[in-house]
C-alpha cells in the first residue's frame, strides 16, 4: 500500500507522514488490496483541512474534514472513511447474496421436472355455506375443498387442519 502524505503551504513533518500512515495502515487490512492512499493537508487562517483518498479495486473512498487539530482531522477523516467500507462492503455482500440466489434458482429452474400437470378439476358454482362446504368435504374424502360462499358469493376454501378441526380461507 503506497502512503502519499503532502501539505500545500507547509512542509510534512515526520511526526505528520507517521501518525497518518499508523492510523491508515488498517484499511489494508480492512479492504485488502489498496493501491494508493492521498493525504492531502492544508492550512487556512487557523483552520487545518486533511482530505484523505483511498483508490481500491477502481472504488475511490474519499473523506475531506476541517477542524483546530491536525491530528484531529486525520483522525475523524479515518472514520468517516471506516463507515463508507462497512457501507461499501455492506452493498457488496447483498450483491453477491442476490447473486448467488439467482444462481441457485437458475440452478433448480435447469434441473429436470418430473411434475405434471394430470388432472383438473371443476367444482359446482352453486353457493354452499361453510356446513355444506365441510360435509362436502368429508364425503369426498380430500383435505380441503373449494366452493363458493352462499353469504360473500366468493370462493373460499375450507380445509382439515392438522389438530382434526376445519379452516376457512377466504379472499381479501
Amino acid at each position: 500500500m503506497n502512503i502519499n502524505v503532502r501539505s500545500r503551504k507547509n512542509d510534512v513533518t515526520q511526526a505528520m507522514r507517521d501518525y497518518a500512515e499508523k492510523r491508515l495502515r488498517k484499511f489494508d487490512k480492512m479492504l485488502g488490496g489498496v493501491d494508493d492512499v492521498s493525504v492531502l493537508h492544508d492550512v487556512v487562517k487557523d483552520t487545518h483541512s486533511v482530505e484523505v483518498t483511498i483508490y481500491v479495486d477502481g472504488v475511490i473512498l474519499r473523506s475531506e474534514v476541517s477542524g483546530a487539530d491536525m491530528y484531529v482531522c486525520i483522525d475523524q477523516a479515518v472514520d468517516k472513511l471506516e463507515r463508507q467500507v462497512r457501507k461499501h462492503k455492506t452493498r457488496l455482500e447483498k450483491r453477491f447474496r442476490k447473486e448467488a440466489q439467482k444462481a441457485s434458482m437458475q440452478e433448480l429452474d435447469a434441473l429436470p421436472n418430473d411434475q405434471k400437470l394430470v388432472r383438473t378439476k371443476h367444482f359446482d358454482k352453486k353457493p354452499l355455506d361453510i356446513d355444506e362446504a365441510i360435509s362436502q368435504m368429508e364425503l369426498l374424502g380430500h383435505s380441503f375443498f373449494a366452493f363458493v360462499n352462499a353469504e360473500t358469493e366468493e370462493i373460499n376454501i375450507v380445509y382439515k387442519r392438522k389438530d382434526d378441526n376445519y379452516g376457512l380461507l377466504q379472499p381479501e
